[in-house]
């Protein structure tokens, strides 16, 4: 078909336009991947930054449907934008609504300031882009990874100078493992204790190569278990599901007042597993529970676990860095016993988030979830990622590294009494002002307590309270707390802790403090209990008005 002259000259004019365009987006992919850049974006970077981490208050008072009506749009922009104009649109509409972790007046979760050297580091390791599983593409990062683990390791364990020179650097043995967080390390520890236990066996070729079922039947035992606090942090029901056992083989044991597992609970648990014919994966001892920062007894478990010739797994994602305290290490005795420990590096270690680590004491106990492949993590090498779970994994070992260093044993010392005395100074705070309740004597720098409505007080202090009165609190410190987290101005969290009272166990929720952030002060800790008293005297007016209820 011949076309006219006039289609002919618009054709060509979309043709000529569609070639600009395309030479346009080729130069911009080719500008975005090359080294020059603008001063001023960078400025402009830093000053976002340094605004957003300077912020005292905890985050804006926008209310979530806001928040979800900004980011309804799901198509794929045609054309690249510009690299400024996106800036400003992250700015406005997702860092001016990001929660300000490194408040001083944010207390109500593990997430706190982090040091100076962060911010550098991560633009050097964001540049370098290297993928530390694998030794081609990491390589002297893979050697000054296992020295930071290596030191950790020392922390824990202190076994001899011959020791940490025989195993440091020897590609048959791991000391620690790297993850991506708490939960990957528990998980790890957890799939290191099944294939262990039932591991190959004289024609039998263990648990990773036969399955979990083959195994049991192998070993003659009817089903697995996992055995720990019933405070265990929630990776342990995954780890539960995905080897295999379920949540029906993740035996939970109640807590003392002090948030403790019980120990006899624990030792009579283990005694019916045996009874009940049933595997014992690992017992899991906690160093500093999510909840409330409860340390169990681990010299206790310990001497459990090594009766039954069981692994014992250490959860210290929180208080592990007590290691480094003088004062306070003396609430991990038995740690040093664990098989392996879990520690997270972007707790208490003042890393950015990202770095879980799992510790083993037995250097070969890794080689039992081993995995090779041919253009990977060959055999014999120095990969990090055949005795890991991720297959990729950027150079986070950069910060631990480093904060070993600049913060030293000293420094982090410091940091964790610290946060232990100003959580002290809370409690007796609480503990002295009638608005407030404390629900326990804190281990470390977690701290619960509650609100209670000034009608309620008298019967509080004469342990008078009905099941009706403990509902209205539980409504009342629930609803305190979601005003708080709006208002945007300091922030708590809450949790739910249980308590024997009315002769039976009944649901407590609970205000908790996180007490980590170095630049929170006493001023701050006073400001965030008054900010609650003051909301607190506005939903009682506003209920005594009758315009509104929390129920």
């Amino acid at each position: 078909m011949t076309l006219s002259k006039p289609e002919m000259l618009k054709q060509s004019y979309l043709f000529e336009t569609e070639e600009r365009l395309h030479s346009d987006v080729e130069e911009h992919i080719r500008q975005l991947f090359s080294l020059s850049h603008s001063d001023n974006i960078d400025e402009y970077v830093d000053e976002i930054s340094d605004k957003f981490i300077g912020a005292d208050d905890a985050s804006s008072d926008i209310d979530l449907d806001s928040l979800v009506a900004k980011f309804g749009d799901s198509k794929v922009p045609s054309h690249p934008a510009e690299f400024t104009s996106y800036l400003e649109y992250l700015a406005d509409n997702v860092i001016a609504h990001s929660i300000h972790t490194a408040s001083p007046r944010f207390i109500g979760h593990m997430t706190s300031a982090l040091p100076y050297f962060v911010q550098p580091l991560a633009k050097l390791m964001t540049a370098m882009n290297q993928n530390s599983v694998k030794i081609e593409t990491a390589k002297s990062l893979s050697f000054y990874e296992r020295q930071a683990l290596a030191m950790l390791h020392r922390q824990i364990y202190n076994l001899s100078d011959n020791f940490y020179a025989e195993h440091i650097q020897n590609s048959q043995s791991t000391l620690g493992i790297l993850t991506s967080g708490g939960t990957t390390a528990n998980i790890t520890a957890m799939w290191c204790a099944r294939n262990a236990v039932l591991g190959a066996k004289d024609d039998f070729l263990g648990v990773e190569k036969e399955g979990l079922t083959a195994a049991l039947n192998f070993y003659g035992y009817k089903g697995a278990a996992i055995i720990g606090s019933e405070l265990m942090h929630f990776s342990f029901d995954k780890a539960a599901d995905l080897l295999g056992i379920g949540n029906r083989g993740l035996i939970k044991i109640p807590v003392d007042s002090n948030n403790r597992v019980r120990v006899r609970s624990l030792r009579q648990a283990v005694a019916k597993c045996r009874e009940q014919n049933l595997c014992i994966i690992a017992i899991i001892g906690i160093a500093g529970t999510t909840d409330s920062g409860g340390v169990d007894s681990l010299l206790d478990i310990a001497e459990i676990a090594q009766e039954a010739n069981v692994h014992f797994h250490v959860d210290a994602a929180w208080g592990g860095p007590l290691v480094f305290s003088q004062k306070h290490r003396y609430k991990l005795a038995g740690i040093e016993q664990a098989n392996s420990v879990t520690i997270d590096g972007h707790k208490q270690l003042y890393l950015p988030m990202g770095i879980g680590m799992l510790f083993l004491r037995e250097p070969q106990m890794a080689q039992s979830i081993e995995k090779q492949a041919s253009y990977t993590m060959r055999k014999g090498s120095f990969d990090l990622g055949k005795r890991a779970l991720e297959g990729s994994r950027p150079a986070m070992a950069l910060f631990l590294h480093a904060g070993l260093n600049l913060i030293g044993s000293k420094g982090y010392e410091f940091l964790i009494d610290e946060g232990i005395r100003k959580t002290q100074y809370m409690a007796n705070k609480v503990r002295s002002m009638s608005e407030f309740e404390l629900l326990a004597e804190p281990d470390t720098n977690l701290l619960l307590y509650r609100y209670i409505p000034e009608n309620l007080r008298e019967l509080v202090a004469k342990k008078q309270l009905t099941e009706i009165d403990n509902l209205f609190i539980n409504k009342f410190n629930e609803y305190l707390q979601k005003s708080q987290r709006q208002a945007g101005r300091t922030f708590i969290s809450r949790t739910m802790k249980t308590s024997n009272c009315f002769s039976q166990e009944i649901s407590i929720v609970a205000l908790r403090a996180v007490l980590a952030n170095p630049l929170t002060t006493e001023d701050d800790i006073d400001a965030v209990l008054q900010d609650q008293i003051q909301i607190a005297s506005e939903i009682s007016r506003l209920e005594d008005e009758k315009n509104y209820s929390f129920e």
